[in-house]
């Protein structure tokens, strides 16, 4: 059988070269994350989505968890660092608002990382949000244990308001958000009842900065007592 020539070959992607690079790979990944989410992702569908075998992808990337951290290395990486301020207390409100942001341009990324042991599986170019925290903590007199349960408050606090507000926001996309109520039972629930239709307009509000400051304060505040 005579070969096809180039002009005659069919277009898309039966015709396209192996695809090599780590950058084409991660954001084809990316691409299909925001367009099917984060657990339909599979080395198969991504391998399809870019018109190459499996095996090419092995070349970069060992399985699924190994794409997942290098997506967001990779996405850590294109973010503009803030200059973090010389107070310890404002570098960890500094370092912790970023992290939050970081991680609300991409909420994915913080349901992957609902574990308490994705420190160890970063690099350290991407764990600059967290360094910022301990350092902080380190410099106001934070003990070691103290340094990690400051953090690790923190963090709680930044996944659960970023996982909150996008698992409400694909809700209302899809329009299956519950009706806030307007009228409570006065003697079971007053403060409630008092509230009314009031509850939804002050619920909905960004509350996380000055939540963070507060938190924060609390937390050093704590520490503080503990070592005196």
């Amino acid at each position: 059988m005579e070969s096809m020539s180039s002009s005659a070959a069919p277009t898309g992607r039966t015709g396209r070269p192996p695809v090599t690079s780590r950058a084409e790979i991660l954001t084809a990944a990316r691409r299909l994350i925001d367009r099917d989410g984060w657990d339909k992702l599979t080395i198969r569908r991504l391998a399809s989505e870019l018109g190459v075998g499996a095996t090419t992808l092995y070349h970069h990337i060992r399985d699924k968890e190994d794409l997942l951290v290098q997506l967001l290395e990779y996405h850590v990486g294109r973010l503009d660092r803030p200059p973090l301020p010389d107070g310890p207390r404002d570098r960890i409100v500094v370092a912790a608002a970023a992290m939050h942001d970081a991680l609300a341009s991409w909420p994915w990324a913080a349901e992957v990382l609902t574990t308490d042991g994705f420190v160890g599986l970063l690099d350290e170019s991407a764990l600059w949000m967290v360094e910022g925290i301990l350092a902080g903590a380190d410099e106001h007199g934070c003990t070691p244990e103290q340094s990690v349960r400051l953090f690790r408050s923190i963090w709680y606090y930044t996944v659960g308001e970023i996982l909150v507000r996008a698992h409400t926001a694909r809700r209302v996309e899809e329009g299956r958000l519950p009706e806030f109520r307007t009228v409570f039972d006065a003697d079971r629930v007053p403060h409630l009842a008092a509230l009314g239709a009031r509850w939804r307009t002050l619920a909905v509000r960004d509350t996380y900065p000055v939540g963070l400051q507060a938190f924060v304060d609390g937390l050093l505040a704590q520490a503080d007592a503990e070592r005196a």
